[in-house]
């Protein structure tokens, strides 16, 4: 137990939070550069020469977390928890930097970084592919405004499919048609309502309230397209497309 420094805690407060078998513990921030927190909001102190790895290199991370004792710190906002580094001792963190960059820098390493940068491409492409067909099939307009349902699936799938964007179409929590769908929604919203300028009071439930009814509006929308119907004079799908194509 002497890796660990301890303010306030005590030695058996430190035990009861270590899991034996895995000396990695998890942390939110403390309330100073070098504390964290632990979940029944329990101070502790940093020890002495340890420091904090920044997120970001994915590799390294890992393999400081395999290395031996180590503080994961992460703080929850809203849904979404957002890593904050890991503590670990300066003399590990500096060694298995050393080894990475050795390992990074030889020939072999860059091939089979190609080759699986290749593979991740090839993967995402066939994915914003299958996704731009599910966004068609839930948009199913006449085929009288096929060339308007093309462009509408493809500018939808660009916006939501790129890594990282954090977006419904990244998750698969739901299937790829609920996906879809709520994809073309949410740009809907966002691009032919007045969604984003609008004041919403900070009530609990108003801002759900609010989408339901702009909701509405894009299926009936939707709707005038799927029979057929002539294009509503100023149609605010059509001026967002002819927007987002001027912006390019």
């Amino acid at each position: 137990m002497n890796a660990l420094n301890r303010n306030p805690c005590d030695e058996e407060e430190i035990a009861r939070c270590m899991n034996l078998e895995n000396r990695t513990l998890s942390f939110l921030p403390g309330p100073t550069p070098n504390t964290v927190r632990s979940a029944d909001g329990k101070v502790f102190t940093a020890p002495k020469n340890w420091v904090l790895l920044p997120p970001g290199d994915a590799a390294l991370t890992r393999r400081i977390k395999a290395a031996g004792d180590c503080w994961v710190v992460a703080e929850k906002k809203g849904r979404k928890v957002f890593s904050k580094g890991v503590w670990a001792p300066a003399c590990t963190i500096d060694r298995i930097r050393i080894e990475l960059e050795v390992e990074r820098s030889t020939e072999r390493f860059s091939k089979r970084k190609a080759a699986v940068a290749k593979r991740r491409d090839a993967v995402q492409a066939e994915y914003v592919e299958d996704f731009t067909g599910a966004v068609l099939e839930f948009l199913a307009f006449h085929s009288s405004h096929a060339d308007l349902a093309r462009r509408l699936a493809r500018v939808v799938a660009d916006h939501a499919t790129p890594v990282g964007s954090g977006t419904v179409a990244r998750t698969k929590r739901i299937p790829v048609e609920k996906r879809a769908e709520a994809a073309a929604i949410a740009w809907m919203r966002h691009q032919t309502t007045a969604y984003d300028s609008m004041s919403i009071p900070r009530v609990k439930g108003k801002r759900r309230e609010v989408r339901r009814t702009l909701s509405k509006r894009s299926h009936a929308l939707l709707d005038a397209y799927r029979c057929g119907a002539p294009a509503p004079h100023q149609c605010p799908l059509q001026r967002a497309l002819v927007l987002n194509l001027s912006e390019k």
